[in-house]
């Protein structure tokens, strides 16, 4: 999947409009409308601004995992200022017994 197709994708996840695109990222709608058009990227000095407008990190949006076996919430759109996903961060960066502690507790709040 080209790199414009999941720009495109994620805008419709979002429901931004291409008009709302351009007017945040200060990228021309004719240039957008190119993207889809003639199945072109954008060019790479416009990936940050890109991300940042649709809250995602370069490495999803310039990722070409889809089909593959990955982990799900790698690709689930988190406002990542969020307290969610600051405890998402957290739990990957502990050892393997503090995780399951923490399903444990997960497990035991949840009455399961």
């Amino acid at each position: 999947m080209l790199i414009s197709e999941r720009i495109f994708l994620l805008l419709e996840e979002k429901n931004i409009s291409q008009k709302d695109f351009s007017s945040r990222t200060g990228i021309a709608q004719s240039t957008i409308s190119d993207w889809k058009r003639k199945k072109t990227n954008p060019a790479s000095d416009k990936i940050m601004i890109i991300c940042d407008v649709l809250n995602v990190s370069p490495y999803e949006l310039l990722s070409g995992a889809e089909g593959k076996n990955i982990n799900k919430l790698d690709y689930v759109m988190i406002d990542k200022r969020s307290d969610d996903y600051k405890f998402i961060e957290r739990y990957r960066k502990l050892s393997g017994g503090k995780k399951n502690r923490v399903k444990g507790y997960i497990q035991a709040l949840l009455g399961e």
